[in-house]
């Protein structure tokens, strides 16, 4: 790709002249899109095969078993042969090219294995061809079932071998390629065999056995294909949510229909009631409930008006809204949902380790029994006893199938993200799914967390000398430039009564108790009590009216004009009408909740007795928060942190596990594990019971795989037969093998009706 850019599809700021991966995130770089073609043209697919689109441009496949192979092309895993997927799913073709060529391939060869199977069963009863006759036909009928209907298991096996890597389909090559080949030869060459080989007037063959263990093998693959492709329904209806064309206003006031790709930042769009909202951006004009259940699980709608966020995808329900546009393409909330699920979806869970361990060495161990039983059949079997100990190592190679060990933990994890998102829950991989059932610690920050985070300003509290008019102005010039909730609802305030904000300058941050810099020639400083006795600022001038409306509640901000306190400024912060609920459903789960706020101590306690939460920290900066979660950490507590903020951050890294508010910054969700799309304290509740279903699910997946091999290997090899004179054909072998895929991936599938039977 000449004078091509590479950018991550999470972090569109990432741009690079060459492939690679990104810095922050970690997934693969796609090609940038053409800017110069028109947006109509960047809609179209570039290549059609057969009628239909192909894949986009920069599309990366990965195998479900092995995330950590990554292919620009398609083909198949070097360690597993499965087929590699696209990361990302097609929403709008539900074919799969390997479940297509599987079913033509088993359905053309079908009818040969049926007959092979009736001829070698019931062919000595035919008077009219003799038994040497009748293995030519065999081999001539069987030609195109292995030669072509099992090319791909022959193919994936070689490829394995040639890899190091072996796995199901070397097994399955070698047991089909011994048990036709002997065939082979047994009708080309009878005269080779001794006379104990003979069975009915010529050397036995077992084409039958080769033909059904491909036919089999065919019809177990079709059934996975079609079960894993459920496993990325919860992204397509994703991808399925975002609408195909927008209604933008032109400059005149008229509007026109564009297609979505050709929004861009800063645009009007007019958005009537029943319809979608296209992307990202804020009101401007009108009033309206939104339903945003979608994307947060929550099936209230919400009440919209001048000034309020809007997320793309969601449907308008009763008003005309007018919009502007701040975030379109891969910025969107949706999209970014999607690239998180995917993420998700593709990791690969520590629980997983095990069983790569296991099936390394799983392989290699049956090759082994498969030989030992051939010669321990050969030497003292009965007679034809090598014939016997063919066929019992063809059953031993077929049986053993390391794919459902395998697949054990990919799909329960696959299915779990993709409900989780459904319910507003996103996790950042499998680690986080498997980690968050074992919290018995929450710290929380209280705005934002427990609170609504927006709150409201509601009066000054002035020192002599000062006016409450220059005191907000003050506060909110130099407040313009801070991220904190508390900050927003002074600047809006200033804004409402009209007072002309002036530029601050030297503005420093110290994240979590205030901030600081230069207004019309003034040193300010804003924020808690432990910002103040940094600078040595007394602060008992108010203390009974702070500690008044720290008792309610309210949060109370100081502000020292050239190193002398001006005033108090008093801001409310609803608690959450959720919070309650969440909070008793935690402690049921036997979770311990601390709340950890930059606010004042009192209005920490207060907030905290009306929560019923005992443990509570006030005025903790940021690295008093990380120190919190180390102390919990070193008593040997599991810790979870929930927050929004920057100041969030670090604590949010150093949890165990990170749970980030998505009403809050970029930066606190790309610190964490799992973020509540809500900002929902319910949502861990949720987030919790699916890590406990996920991972009882995974453990009855991987203990499925191993009982099924601990007990069908031997009894294949057949240990039993001493003393019941049971022996598995191959055949029973080949149908065993392709049920026990299906059975694993099936019972992944059964968290998706569980989810949505406890959580809608």
């Amino acid at each position: 790709m000449s004078a091509a850019s590479y950018t991550c599809p999470m972090h569109p700021e990432v741009v690079q002249d060459r492939p690679g991966t990104c810095p922050i995130c970690h997934m693969v770089l796609v090609p940038v899109v053409n800017r110069h073609r028109d947006v109509e043209q960047m809609a179209e697919p570039e290549q059609q095969i057969a009628g239909k689109p192909a894949m986009p441009p920069g599309t990366i496949y990965t195998c479900p078993m092995h995330p950590e192979i990554r292919s620009a092309q398609p083909g198949n895993c070097p360690k597993c042969g499965m087929t590699l997927e696209p990361i990302m799913p097609d929403v709008g073709d539900d074919d799969h090219p390997e479940l297509q060529d599987f079913s033509r391939r088993f359905w053309w060869t079908l009818p040969i294995t049926v007959a092979v199977t009736l001829l070698a069963m019931m062919g000595h009863r035919l008077d009219w061809v003799s038994m040497a006759t009748q293995s030519w036909i065999e081999l001539v009928l069987s030609l195109p079932v292995v030669l072509w209907a099992g090319m791909p298991f022959f193919v994936r096996g070689l490829q394995s071998v040639v890899h190091r890597s072996p796995n199901m389909w070397t097994l399955i090559g070698l047991g089909t390629a011994a048990a036709f080949l002997y065939s082979l030869t047994a009708t080309m060459a009878p005269q080779i065999f001794p006379a104990s080989f003979m069975s009915m007037g010529r050397i036995g063959v077992y084409f039958e056995a080769a033909d059904v263990i491909i036919s089999l093998t065919l019809l177990g693959q079709i059934l996975e294909l079609r079960a894993r492709s459920q496993t990325s329904a919860a992204i397509k209806a994703l991808l399925g949510l975002a609408p195909k064309m927008a209604r933008r206003v032109r400059e005149g006031g008229t509007d026109e229909d564009v297609p979505i790709q050709a929004v861009r930042v800063g645009d009007l769009l007019r958005i009537r009631p029943g319809e979608k909202i296209p992307v990202d951006g804020v009101v401007t004009e009108g009033s309206s409930s939104v339903d945003e259940s979608m994307l947060t699980g929550e099936p209230i709608p919400v009440a919209k008006c001048i000034g309020d966020k809007l997320i793309g995808a969601t449907l308008n329900i009763s008003g005309a809204l007018l919009m502007r546009t701040e975030q379109v393409g891969n910025q969107t909330v949706l999209a970014q949902i999607v690239q998180m699920v995917a993420m998700a979806q593709r990791s690969k869970a520590p629980m997983q380790r095990m069983a790569d361990v296991i099936a390394g060495y799983f392989v290699i161990g049956v090759i082994v029994v498969a030989i030992l039983s051939f010669f321990a059949w050969g030497w003292f079997g009965p007679e034809p006893s090598w014939v016997f100990g063919l066929l019992n190592a063809v059953s031993v190679l077929i049986i053993a199938c390391p794919c459902a060990l395998g697949l054990a933990t990919p799909m329960s994890i696959m299915v779990a993200t993709g409900r989780a998102a459904t319910q507003g829950v996103l996790f950042r991989d499998a680690a986080a799914i498997e980690h968050l059932r074992r919290i018995d610690t929450l710290i929380v920050d209280k705005t934002g967390t427990l609170t609504e985070g927006k709150p409201t300003f509601e009066r000054v509290i002035v020192a002599p000398g000062f006016n409450e008019a220059d005191m907000l102005r003050m506060a909110a010039s130099l407040d313009q430039h801070s991220e904190h909730p508390l900050a927003d609802a002074i600047v809006r305030a200033a804004h409402e009564r009209g007072l002309p904000l002036d530029k601050a300058t030297d503005f420093e941050s110290s994240s979590g108790i205030g901030v600081r810099g230069r207004v019309a020639g003034h040193d300010l400083i804003l924020g808690n009590r432990a910002l103040m006795a940094q600078f040595q600022i007394e602060d008992d001038t108010f203390a009974t009216e702070a500690e008044a409306a720290r008792l309610t509640g309210a949060s109370v901000i100081q502000l020292a004009v050239d190193g002398r306190l001006a005033g108090l400024l008093v801001v409310s912060d609803p608690i959450k009408s959720s919070t309650p609920a969440a909070l008793q459903a935690l402690r049921q789960a036997g979770i311990q909740v601390v709340m950890a706020t930059g606010d004042g101590v009192d209005t920490a306690r207060a907030v905290g007795r009306r929560l019923g939460i005992d443990a509570v920290h006030g005025e903790v900066k940021p690295a008093d928060k990380l120190a919190l979660v180390e102390q919990f950490q070193q008593r040997g507590r599991v810790v979870a942190m929930a927050g929004d903020g920057i100041n969030d951050a670090p604590a949010l890294a150093k949890a165990d596990v990170g749970i980030a508010m998505g009403t809050g910054t970029d930066v606190a969700m790309h610190s964490a594990q799992v973020t509540l799309v809500k900002g929902d304290l319910r949502g861990i509740a949720i987030a919790r019971h699916i890590s406990v279903a996920t991972v009882a699910n995974m453990k009855q997946n991987l203990l499925f795989a191993l009982l099924y091999n601990a007990l069908g290997v031997p009894v294949a090899a057949g240990v039993l037969y001493p003393f019941t004179g049971l022996l598995l054909s191959p055949m029973i072998a080949a149908l065993a093998m392709s049920m026990s895929s299906v059975s694993v991936v099936g019972n992944a599938l059964r968290l998706r009706q569980q989810h949505s039977r406890e959580f809608e």
